[in-house]
């Protein structure tokens, strides 16, 4: 039972009835005494980490207090309380932290790494600030919708000061987007004290630099769980009525260290003592001690019978087996399962070019699917930098072609966010250069996220993408490596117009992440006959483009058309060439079937050799095709440079520019 013979907090109860009160209570016991137990599992190694939330209960707790249960919470490291509230079984919890079956992630990721959809939580990934876009997305869902709906995501003092958090809050300012973003401000980042993360006095005062107003930036006492309550169901009563988003920070101290191995010998003498005098759980407790709102032996009753309801769940984690190892299905939970015939081609066809079928399939699937939702710079009145979506703006509406701010993580994220909400996200990469600044988000986001915690991400991000164009090194780089080394994700690259369409609309038929991959420079030079009825083409089908008998040409984008024109030209080589089409999945049978057949191989990407996607096809031949080789495997790449700019220093660096004596090489040797 709490120590203080009074409260050192003021305790206003107005508005609030004897029965939340007490339910409050239970609510911020429950985290504080599973934390003292997992500190003690800790020290018997029974789990492996524990991020402390000492101190901070009332934050959490408050919070779910005041949100509605079907409203999404994106909790961070330090929310226990988040959990518990809203009441997710205890055993599964505790499974999840020793990385049991039954837990969340099946023992793929750790603490709060993790969500459920069934009771409205999104957790975190290590990268602090990601969550804040993905609530954004949720936002948006819920406007889009119009469902009065609030979402309240948790960012911390040094969480707030990745890029994340600024991307996040400006686009929900330009979006008025029905979301609180909760700072638990309790001084430290790790080690590192406020005075060395910010230099403005208060998180509220940033509220204007987005233009939020003063009056929707809210410090909160954090430690009071009356006044989190109260200031929180208020917020999310105002936003669901007038869609908008608030800053709420929230005032507090983090009793313990960062993790536990961290500790706190940073912390300067008495500080923690001084804190230690504002508990939340125990001020609160000898609030309703010194109110009459509860006895002692019912304080001790509550406690004991909380007691034990851990203890019985911790038992029953405990005693679950170790995962039982399964390669195949580690495998197979990289993705959504979904059994979705393609549609085959039927009906006319017309001549396209590689941009209109594009747009062809993009307008098509907008009227397939009417919770898709196109987000990108200038896709709207403008159409794109391409013209991709010319006119999408019109048939379609603001609300699902969505032209976004310069955020490129925080869109992603949102993209993300929509998909959590049973909507489809397209994100247009103005350039496939750009989708640096979104880096996170799909490798350690969308990537991860069906393995992680089985939560799908439909989510399709169009990369115009190559060089040709004179565009020098930051409009021009083939990136596809990047991101064909991160397991979970599918990647199409075709190279005609209609390969095109099917593919695209294929990408939004699946329930997975895709990158699609569109190049820029056959755009407007490409053209063929493409089906003008909806079709859709499955991934991991390759095309042998050209056939021939003793050279095969493993290529995709750009390096098909390279190929094909060297293999007319030159007939009597016999050339037979292989278009990938998709990057993931790969279609390795087409492949082996052809050198096997040949006995040569030469796999010719536009990007830089050193870490492309040939070595990787090389390494795949080699391995499957040895026996049947009559020279070794060769690679045809561009430069290990950036792509530079003047035209005759952009055609030196392609690979196109050695593809002819590289081909003349391997049919001599």
């Amino acid at each position: 039972m709490s120590t203080l013979e009074k409260p050192v907090l003021q305790f206003n109860t107005t508005g609030v009835d004897n029965e939340i009160l007490l339910e409050l209570y239970k609510s911020i016991l429950l985290p504080r005494l599973i934390e003292e137990k997992m500190l003690s599992q800790l020290r018997q190694g029974k789990i492996s980490k524990w991020f402390s939330g000492m101190g901070q209960e009332a934050i959490s707790v408050g919070v779910v207090a005041g949100m509605n249960d079907d409203e999404f919470i994106l909790p961070m490291h330090r929310n226990l309380g988040i959990f518990t509230s809203r009441k997710l079984p205890l055993k599964r919890l505790f499974a999840q932290f020793q990385g049991k079956e039954e837990g969340f992630t099946k023992g793929r990721d750790r603490s709060f790494h993790f969500g459920t959809m069934e009771y409205n939580v999104v957790g975190m990934i290590s990268h602090l600030g990601p969550q804040l876009g993905i609530a954004d997305g949720i936002a948006l869902a819920n406007k889009i919708s119009k469902e009065k709906k609030a979402t309240i995501v948790f960012t911390g003092d040094g969480g707030a000061s990745e890029g994340d958090f600024h991307e996040a809050l400006n686009v929900a300012a330009v979006w008025d987007l029905p979301v609180i973003i909760a700072i638990e401000n309790n001084a430290w980042g790790l080690s590192t004290p406020s005075r060395d993360q910010f230099r403005c006095a208060r998180f509220i005062d940033k509220a204007i630099g987005y233009g939020i107003p003063q009056e929707d930036a809210i410090q909160v006492d954090g430690n009071n769980i009356l006044e989190v309550y109260k200031a929180v169901k208020k917020a999310a009563e105002s936003i669901r009525e007038n869609p908008r988003p608030i800053i709420m920070e929230f005032m507090t101290f983090r009793m313990r260290g960062h993790e536990e191995a961290s500790g706190t010998k940073y912390y300067p003498e008495g500080l923690i003592e001084s804190w230690e005098d504002k508990d939340p759980v125990d001020n609160y407790e000898a609030f309703l001690l010194s109110s009459g709102v509860i006895t002692p032996e019912y304080a001790e009753k509550v406690r004991a019978e909380i007691k034990e309801h851990i203890n019985a769940e911790l038992k029953e984690a405990l005693a679950l087996p170790a995962i039982d190892v399964s390669t195949e299905r580690e495998v197979n939970d990289l993705f959504e399962p979904f059994s979705t015939p393609a549609t085959p081609p039927s009906g006319p066809s017309s001549e396209k070019r590689f941009i209109d079928a594009i747009s062809d399939g993009l307008r098509q699937s907008m009227e397939k699917h009417d919770n898709l939702v196109l987000m990108g710079q200038d896709i709207g009145e403008y159409g794109g930098v391409f013209k991709v979506t010319e006119g999408f703006l019109d048939q379609f509406g603001k609300e699902r072609v969505r032209n976004t701010p310069l955020c490129e993580s925080a869109i992603i994220g949102s993209a993300l966010g929509l998909s959590m909400k049973g909507w489809k996200g397209m994100v247009e990469m103005q350039f496939a250069d750009f989708v640096t600044c979104g880096f996170n988000q799909i490798i350690n986001n969308l990537a991860k996220l069906h393995y992680r915690w089985e939560e799908k991400a439909d989510v399709v991000v169009r990369m115009p993408t190559g060089a040709g164009v004179a565009a020098g090194p930051f409009h021009s780089q083939s990136n596809e490596a990047w991101f064909f080394h991160t397991p979970g994700l599918r990647i199409a690259y075709p190279a005609f117009p209609a390969d095109a369409k099917g593919l695209l609309t294929r990408s939004f038929e699946d329930p997975n992440p895709v990158l699609f991959f569109e190049h820029k420079a056959i755009y407007r030079s490409v053209a063929q006959q493409v089906p003008d009825a909806y079709y859709s083409i499955p991934f991991g089908q390759a095309n042998i483009v050209v056939k021939g008998e003793r050279l095969t040409i493993v290529t995709y984008g750009m390096g098909v058309h390279w190929a094909m024109a060297y293999a007319e030209q030159h007939k009597e080589q016999s050339i037979e060439v292989i278009d990938l089409r998709t990057l993931a999945p790969l279609d390795t049978d087409t492949i082996y079937t052809s050198v096997k057949k040949t006995g040569r191989a030469l796999v010719l990407h536009e990007d830089c050799l050193t870490g492309g996607i040939g070595g990787e096809l090389s390494a795949l031949i080699t391995e499957n095709c040895w026996q049947w080789l009559d020279a070794p495997v060769r690679r045809c790449a561009s430069l290990d440079t950036p792509v530079p700019f003047a035209v005759g220093l952009e055609n030196n660096f392609l690979a196109s520019n050695r593809l002819g004596a590289t081909i003349e090489e391997l049919l001599n040797y």
